[in-house]
């Protein structure tokens, strides 16, 4: 009889889904995926009817939240935190006026240009050239566009 309720138990735990990813809570729930417009001149997007700073970009969702960066595969998250030295310059770029909620020292800062990140961060977050063209060469690889270094492969 113990058999048979172990062989039962060991079942129904087989059964049920693994709760092993951790959430973290940044204090914004989307009902539903927020429109999204394009940041004129950019490769980002922005959510203007969302209750935060939600963008788009690189197929993640990217939210600036409390001062700090976080990063999730869907609007829904899982969130990460992102350090500021690996929030992409695209976004970093983005002018403070598609910041739905912008701090409150931003005031008085100029619409059209980004947000001074300099003063907060010090200028460690910028991009150089070489590391934006590898960056933009590891994208095009995850896509699938290997871009002729996979030639005459799986051919016969």
């Amino acid at each position: 009889m113990n058999r048979l309720v172990l062989a039962a138990l060991l079942a129904l735990t087989a059964a049920l889904p693994a709760q092993a990813q951790i959430r973290l809570d940044i204090g914004i729930n989307l009902p539903a995926p927020p429109p999204l417009v394009v940041v004129p001149g950019t490769p980002v997007y922005y959510a203007p009817g969302a209750p935060a700073n939600v963008f788009f970009y690189g197929h993640q969702y990217w939210v600036f939240n409390n001062g700090g960066w976080f990063v999730g595969p869907s609007w829904g998250g899982p969130w990460a935190v992102v350090a500021p030295a690996f929030v992409p310059v695209p976004i970093l770029r983005v002018p403070l006026g598609y910041y739905r909620v912008p701090p409150g020292h931003w005031k008085g800062w100029a619409r059209e240009a980004p947000p001074r990140w300099e003063a907060q961060w010090g200028r460690d977050w910028r991009e150089e050239p070489h590391e934006r063209d590898w960056r933009e060469r590891e994208e095009r690889w995850d896509r699938g566009r290997h871009e002729g270094h996979d030639k005459g492969k799986g051919r016969r």
